[in-house]
């Protein structure tokens, strides 16, 4: 060593400390890559993406290699820089070339090339990819015995290998397309959340109560049934006998016209296109009541609970309604009559309101886990019968009940601007 020139010795202490910041950077890309990202390529024969995801499949001997390779260069690049500090200051040299070599090491080794590897994975760790691939070839006997020394350390300690499991659960999903931003519009990134929240709604949570079915009454006249079938707004009617619990089926809109349009028809010819009825239970997630429809080719169930009395209905629209929104204004119509502003900020509500539609139009929070609409919500918070003039604060949301119709409350007042205040001050804590 003595008789090499200086010269070469910073040569070599520069190619040396490159070395390092190589490992040491192409070790944090590697690590950085976004995993789904990176398997979007590799099925799009990006040949580095390929390169880098068959190296990340073994990550034990991934970073096997790049620590031997690392940690000898360091070793090296220190016993030169020893040599180089001793020839120029003598003994007190050593002192000062380990200190000047941990700073470099620090600065162009560590530091920078990581945080560019951080910043900017792919341009890193897919060019790396193939000279770490040729290293590994070469230097596979070495990776394997310090990966066997280490694998057996771990296993002593009670950690065995563990298998790469990318798989999402819905939160972190969820996670996922919030954190998009512009790359998914706004309106899609609403219709992917709506999906996933599929799981934790159930059929009851959106049907058409049983008091508010419209159907077709088979024991009225014929006059009637003509007049019902002309002006129906519905495609798909319920048939019954007298009331919805002697159901007999359901009957196409369509079909019922090109019959009624014939002279001489009557209620018999009607009866041959009734199709048979569809169950349902009032606790069927929606997400596997959407595959149902699909399964069973059907678009419109009745809605039964545990005793089989029917509850109400649910069509195939009204769950990709929960996905896409209203197909059309009039349930947005609807709402709008039973809510009416007040000068001072308060709101009227009739108690027969949907909670989930008014949270959903009002931007308000209030609990849908058991009751459907305002009245149940009441009568459920209250466990009685309320008197005009009561007032309730159910989640932060002041209601003062107006008017009580026998067992039902009518209307009520909310006044959601103390809850939009005391939520404003949880926030400021």
């Amino acid at each position: 060593m003595n008789d090499i020139p200086i010269s070469i010795l910073f040569s070599v202490l520069g190619v040396l400390i490159l070395l390092s910041g190589f490992f040491s950077g192409s070790e944090t890309a590697l690590v950085s890559l976004n995993r789904y990202r990176l398997k979007h390529l590799v099925n799009s024969g990006h040949k580095g993406a390929q390169m880098a995801s068959a190296l990340l499949e073994r990550p034990d001997r991934l970073f096997g290699l790049i620590l031997i390779f690392n940690n000898f260069v360091n070793i090296l690049a220190s016993a030169i820089a020893t040599i180089i500090g001793f020839k120029l200051f003598g003994e007190a040299g050593i002192a000062i070339a380990t200190g000047a070599l941990t700073f470099v090491i620090l600065i162009f080794s560590e530091v920078t090339p990581k945080t560019y590897a951080a910043q900017y994975p792919e341009r890193l760790a897919f060019p790396a990819s193939y000279a770490l691939k040729i290293l590994m070839w070469l230097f596979y006997p070495l990776v394997f015995f310090i990966n066997t020394i280490t694998n057996g350390l771990l296993k002593l300690f009670g950690i065995h290998k563990m298998n790469n499991n990318d798989s999402l659960s819905p939160e972190e999903l969820r996670t996922i397309v919030n954190e998009t931003g512009s790359m998914i519009p706004a309106k899609h990134q609403k219709m992917l959340l709506n999906i996933l929240d599929l799981e934790a709604v159930r059929v009851e949570d959106i049907m058409v109560a049983r008091s508010e079915i419209v159907g077709l009454d088979m024991s009225e006249d014929w006059d009637d049934i003509l007049e019902q079938l002309t002006h129906s707004l519905h495609t798909r009617l319920p048939v019954f006998e007298h009331n919805i619990d002697h159901i007999v089926g359901f009957i196409h809109l369509r079909k019922a016209l090109t019959i009624v349009s014939t002279p001489g028809s009557g209620k018999e010819e009607l009866k041959k296109i009734i199709a048979p009825c569809y169950f349902i239970p009032e606790a069927t997630p929606l997400n596997k009541q959407l595959l149902n429809f699909q399964k069973n080719k059907r678009r419109t169930a009745l809605v039964v609970d545990e005793y089989g009395d029917i509850q109400g209905i649910v069509t195939l629209e009204d769950i990709l309604e929960e996905i896409v929104g209203e197909f059309t204004t009039d349930p947005a119509d609807t709402l709008m009559k039973e809510v009416l502003h007040q000068e001072d900020g308060t709101i009227l509500v009739d108690g027969s309101a949907n909670i989930r539609e008014l949270n959903r139009m009002m931007s308000w929070h209030l609990p849908t886990n058991s009751a459907k609409t305002i009245n149940g919500l009441i009568l459920e918070f209250l466990r009685s019968i309320p008197e005009p003039g009561t007032s309730v604060l159910i989640d932060n949301y002041p209601i003062e009940i107006k008017q009580v119709t026998g067992n039902i409350v009518k209307t009520v007042k909310i006044d959601p601007q103390i809850n939009q205040g005391m939520e404003s001050k949880e926030s400021d804590v």
